[in-house]
């Protein structure tokens, strides 16, 4: 299993990119920005799409990306995973012919070129060998983590979130995890901003990450453009013991 970082940035600018990673060559785990970066004949092999929630940093390519393959779908539609709440959101905000051509109806209503289909924390299904759980969080929106697991190896996304009891719980069921990508948007002076906007800041990330049986190789993910040493660093202080990597965009990992 190969693990791509597309983007994992809280904003854009320069070389940043928003929240994508490539599962393999044919899943994504959110749509941000930096999926603009694969070419066409990439873009085509992706098949399923699993959203954590529907803010706009992890959704913005996702309409670009339907219109982008219109042609090649018609076959065989994308498939959208996530929890209810956040595909009624893309429905009535962005496909809805205001915002963008509701692709969950064209070029025909029996035969779209894009199917949502809906899971709720708990839920597993398998994509080619691929066993896929749905994980509970807490953000300001319908959201959701998500646990891939391989031929013995697997890795757990948390998506946007703020500090539960509920992921680590869900993480903590099964009897490995090789790598946690993690957010942690704001540094400890902003704590009360991460707490009202459902985020993580090192503080709370390091509280959290004592609830976690397993020892993990972890990459920190969502630092806000310009802020990303001085998170780090805060993280690195208030967890010396723990293996803490700064993702980039261009990341690999294979498992």
């Amino acid at each position: 299993m190969q693990i791509e970082i597309l983007g994992c940035s809280g904003g854009i600018g320069g070389a940043h990119r928003t929240t994508a990673v490539r599962v393999d060559d044919d899943i994504l785990l959110d749509c941000g920005t930096g999926v603009g970066d694969l070419d066409e004949a990439a873009l085509a092999r992706i098949r399923h799409v699993f959203l954590s929630h529907p803010h706009m940093d992890h959704v913005a390519c996702l309409p670009l990306l339907v219109d982008t393959l219109f042609n090649q779908l018609k076959d065989s539609p994308l498939i959208v995973h996530a929890v209810p709440g956040c595909l009624d959101i893309l429905r009535s905000d962005i496909f809805n012919w205001r915002i963008w051509p509701d692709f969950l109806a064209l070029p025909d209503p029996d035969r779209p070129v894009m199917r949502f289909e809906p899971m709720e924390p708990g839920m597993r299904l398998e994509v080619d060998g691929r066993r896929i759980e749905m994980l509970p969080v807490r953000h300001t929106v319908p959201a959701a983590g998500f646990r891939i697991e391989q031929g013995g190896a697997a890795f757990a996304y948390s998506g946007d979130c703020t500090t539960n009891d509920e992921l680590w719980a869900a993480l903590n069921a099964h009897d490995r995890l090789d790598l946690l990508m993690v957010e942690c948007a704001f540094g400890d002076d902003e704590e009360a901003l991460a707490r009202r906007s459902g985020h993580y800041c090192p503080g709370l990330l390091a509280a959290d990450l004592e609830k976690l049986v397993h020892r993990p190789r972890i990459g920190v993910t969502h630092f806000k453009p310009g802020e990303e040493s001085r998170v780090l660093e805060e993280l690195m202080a208030r967890m010396p013991d723990r293996e803490l990597h700064r993702l980039r965009s261009g990341d690999v990992f294979r498992l």
